[in-house]
């Protein structure tokens, strides 16, 4: 409500620079409450503006949202060519910090498209990027999703550290939505290598954090696991309810992620 009140009073003022950023943070804001078609409409606006103004840096930033948003949404391709779009401007103006944002996005898609080994080394580019600038928000990021593409690859140790040691930046720096992630991810590792219980603990906390944000993808992430885990212990009805929550966020985003947990319910008969 911020956001859209300051666009309204930049956009009467003709002020295109604020308009802009105004356009780029409703954007993020609709990424993280899952209205990704809201989110994409925001970015290409303020790319647009941004552009007609001579912003670059603005506009490289905002190409890394969408992207984001791309990714989010399965479109790999997409985020491939935008990411590879920004990095390029990026590169051209010097800008370091800008650059390890893109390789940390580009090792996501790497991930989500299979190719863990590049995701892995991508990471581990953007984590020595980020510590050498002294951002240690970043650097958490950067560390989560290594630990995601290391567990993926079969390092299940180095994965382990990866996430505990992003969960402690993360609180360090009262990031929530990284502490969700975090939590939800050592929540997945740990369900592989550790048994259950403590998977189910992690998701849980997890969860609560994702409904007190209001973030969705995390909540429908958590809730998930936490159905996986009543599955193994035998309380299948109880974990198919859990999953059907979890498909239900997953379909009304629009996500890949809710091919995943149907095949999960036709696989129980459910």
């Amino acid at each position: 409500a911020s956001h859209q009140r300051a666009l309204e009073q930049f956009t009467e003022l003709g002020h295109r620079h604020g308009q802009g950023s105004a356009l780029q943070q409703l954007g993020a804001i609709h990424t993280l409450t899952g209205n990704y078609l809201a989110a994409v409409a925001n970015f290409h606006q303020a790319l647009k503006l941004f552009h007609g103004i001579g912003l670059q840096l603005s506009q490289g930033d905002t190409l890394i949202e969408l992207a984001s948003v791309q990714q989010l949404t399965g479109d790999y391709q997409a985020a491939a060519a935008t990411q590879q779009q920004a990095l390029e401007l990026f590169g051209d103006l010097g800008d370091r910090y800008g650059e390890a944002h893109v390789i940390c996005e580009r090792g996501v898609v790497q991930r989500l498209t299979g190719d863990y080994q590049a995701a892995v080394a991508s990471q581990h580019q953007a984590s020595e990027l980020f510590r050498e600038l002294g951002d240690q928000q970043d650097l958490a990021w950067a560390l989560d999703e290594l630990g995601v593409a290391q567990r993926l690859a079969g390092d299940y140790q180095a994965s382990a550290a990866s996430h505990r040691r992003a969960l402690e930046l993360f609180r360090e720096s009262s990031v929530q939505t990284g502490q969700a992630d975090a939590l939800i991810n050592l929540g997945e590792l740990l369900s592989q290598i550790s048994g259950r219980e403590q998977a189910r603990e992690h998701y849980t906390q997890g969860l609560a954090i994702a409904r007190d944000l209001g973030a969705p993808l995390a909540e429908a992430r958590a809730l998930e696991g936490i159905g996986q885990s009543d599955i193994h212990d035998g309380n299948a009805a109880e974990g198919a309810s859990k999953l059907r929550q979890a498909l239900a966020i997953f379909k009304r985003l629009g996500v890949p992620d809710a091919h995943r947990v149907e095949e999960t319910l036709r696989g129980l008969g459910l």
